[in-house]
């Protein structure tokens, strides 16, 4: 490893991550492209919808100034021909000199296949530079080759600094403030798809649409309606050709009400019941995953945020905090976890603070 494999796969890693919430069902991947006399001449992530990738763009824009050079990637070159060449195949065609790879790819197509096309072609490879950032950063399309397969997953709640959502009356608009609530648009713009519990959607009756000026993006919108309760009249089938909507339920799809949903363009998963009387969460995380979602938040409400929380299926936890209290009638974010005693507590792992006007967000990561 040279001394500036690690500059230049920061890089690269950081334009992957701008991809987050917009590649899917690709993983989001950075290439860095530097020639002989060490100029960055080709840069970039994998193009929304998963196409082009980033190889092939990053070398389009190097032109000429990529033989010879060095290619940094934040994913190993995957090596089977789809609607784009492999990427491998194009890095030996653009005559570059030396590849250096965060994380080798997972998925059996590539699986080790780019490395050995590049080394046959004579050109050096370095791998596992900075690696447990790069799978960290795709750890959903990770997840996706594992047998216990789900998306990554990020909890996102707001409350008072005692921990409630809403008043007794159910009152919750709003009790964040606008910079918080931007905050919160930009979370979901870094997700393919945003989950909400049915009792959300008929109490709130959010679009669960991002809006940030100068942001196209729509994520999937995944409501978790155990029963079918909802009535199709709601905010988020408005749009529902621009964003889709996938519905989790244990209903059986060939009901009348089910059909009536799949006609206006709705997906439903049918799925069975699990404990609480709501459906699997484990098994819906693993159908949620064969759609190919990589990255999943989950914005509540209670009932769901803790069927998360009870089973461990989380990777990351962003609470936003208002200075304010509600008191012991209010409803609580988090519901019951039959916890008898202190060594059960569900330990998190504090990662950042950031003061976003008068609020505050805790951003942790869950503990293996």
């Amino acid at each position: 490893m040279k001394l500036n494999d690690i500059h230049h796969m920061r890089s690269a890693l950081n334009l992957a991550r701008r991809g987050w919430g917009r590649v899917w069902p690709n993983p989001s991947v950075g290439c860095v492209v530097v020639d002989s006399a060490g100029h960055v001449v080709g840069r970039a992530r994998t193009a929304d919808g998963g196409r082009p990738h980033s190889e092939t763009q990053a070398l389009k824009m190097a032109g000429e100034y990529a033989k010879g050079a060095t290619a940094y990637v934040t994913l190993e070159p995957c090596a089977h021909v789809g609607e784009t060449p492999s990427c491998a195949e194009e890095l030996v065609k653009a005559g570059v000199a030396r590849v250096v790879i965060a994380a080798l790819d997972p998925d059996p197509r590539t699986s080790g296949g780019g490395v050995e096309i590049l080394k046959k072609a004579g050109i050096e490879v370095v791998t596992g530079v900075l690696e447990e950032e790069a799978r960290a950063l795709n750890a959903g399309f990770m997840n996706r080759f594992q047998s216990d397969s789900r998306p990554f997953v990020t909890l996102k709640t707001a409350t008072t600094l005692d921990g409630k959502i809403a008043t007794s009356t159910g009152q919750s608009k709003w009790i964040t403030g606008e910079l918080a609530r931007k905050r919160g648009h930009l979370l979901r713009s870094q997700h393919d798809a945003i989950a909400v519990g049915v009792n959300t959607i008929l109490e709130d009756n959010p679009a669960l649409t991002t809006r940030i000026e100068g942001v196209n993006h729509a994520p999937v919108r995944i409501v978790f309606d155990t029963n079918l309760r909802l009535a199709g009249l709601e905010q988020v089938f408005k749009n529902i050709s621009q964003a889709p909507v996938c519905i989790i339920t244990s209903c059986n799809l060939d009901s009348p009400k089910a059909e009536a949903f799949i006609k206006r363009g709705a997906k439903l998963i049918t799925v069975p019941k699990g404990g609480y009387g709501h459906v699997d969460l484990e098994v819906a995380l693993a159908e949620i995953s064969k759609l190919g979602i990589t990255r999943l938040m989950v914005e509540g409400g209670a009932a769901l945020l803790t069927s998360f929380i009870r089973i461990g299926a989380f990777d990351e936890l962003y609470w936003f905090k208002a200075p304010s209290l509600i008191g012991a009638d209010g409803l609580s974010n988090v519901g019951v976890l039959n916890i008898q005693k202190l060594d059960q507590k569900i330990s998190l792992t504090p990662l950042k603070t950031i003061k976003l006007g008068e609020d505050m967000l805790d951003i942790y990561a869950a503990r293996a």
